[in-house]
């Protein structure tokens, strides 16, 4: 039977991020993908209004509908935004029995949007993390859970301090990735015992709008066909390296991640190593 995953996340009127991002990912490592809404994501041309909630009513209903009519085989969160959407989405893994569960705590879009409310932090980090096999804050975003100044991860060693420290918050394991620091694309993947090192070549691109989302619904994609999670994230990161060196720029602003490269023109230079 084709594997399935689910994404609950916003809706990106731009097309790379968000549930756009996750379904062509799912459908280019071959399982089946389905998403709830949380949000839509716009700009409105006079209000400049930018972030339009789904109620919880409507999130739950679409939850409820992929896990009793089509099954999940693994399942992620991105976009989430209120406190109040957050519970309801907890409560609802809580009870779904799905053992492969993907936390991206989406914060701040490419373009500026504040994607998730200051209320809803403790929220998060309560009731969803806990629940979490593993969770892939960026650098800005694990500095954010950790109540730090947003530029306090400057280097490696510091992505390392802050995967031990976010581990205590109960995920599994936590991957901090350092799409930011100077050099070679480092991610740390942390299990509360070992520390695994992915490095990819540094790119040179501003288009890489959508590579959270992609990274972590590729890494979804893999746990729903059963990979390990350290070969999951090896993937992924292929997945994603793949993606930025073949970025769509658009007309305006960083441009998405290819999500159809890795099938077209192959794997990309990425390893990965324990380091402890």
């Amino acid at each position: 039977m084709k594997k399935r995953a689910l994404t609950i996340a916003g809706s990106a009127a731009r097309g790379g991020a968000g549930i756009q991002a996750d379904i062509k990912t799912f459908q280019e490592l071959d399982v089946y993908g389905v998403a709830a809404i949380t949000a839509f994501v716009a700009k409105h041309p006079e209000t400049n209004q930018g972030i339009f909630p789904q109620s919880v009513e409507a999130i739950e209903a679409q939850i409820h509908t992929m896990l009793t009519d089509i099954g999940c085989d693994a399942l992620k969160t991105g976009m989430l935004f209120t406190e109040e959407i957050i519970e309801a989405v907890a409560w609802q893994i809580d009870q779904s029995g799905v053992s492969s569960i993907v936390i991206d705590p989406v914060m701040i879009g490419k373009m500026g949007s504040k994607l998730l409310k200051d209320d809803a932090i403790q929220a998060l980090k309560a009731n969803l993390l806990p629940q979490a096999t593993i969770m892939t804050p960026n650098m800005y975003e694990a500095a954010y859970l950790l109540n730090e100044p947003l530029d306090a991860l400057q280097e490696e060693v510091d992505l390392i301090d802050a995967a031990r420290r976010l581990h205590t918050y109960g995920s599994q394991y936590v991957l901090v990735k350092g799409g930011r620091l100077d050099g070679p694309a480092v991610d740390i993947l942390y299990d509360g015992q070992s520390l695994y090192r992915y490095v990819a070549p540094r790119i040179d691109t501003i288009h890489t709008n959508g590579a959270g989302c992609t990274y972590s619904a590729a890494i979804t994609a893999e746990l729903a066909k059963g990979k390990p999670i350290t070969e999951a994230v090896l993937i992924a990161k292929r997945f994603i390296t793949a993606g930025i060196v073949h970025a769509v720029p658009y007309l305006n602003g960083p441009g998405p991640t290819d999500h159809a490269a890795y099938r077209k023109f192959g794997e990309q230079t990425v390893y990965m190593e324990e380091i402890l």
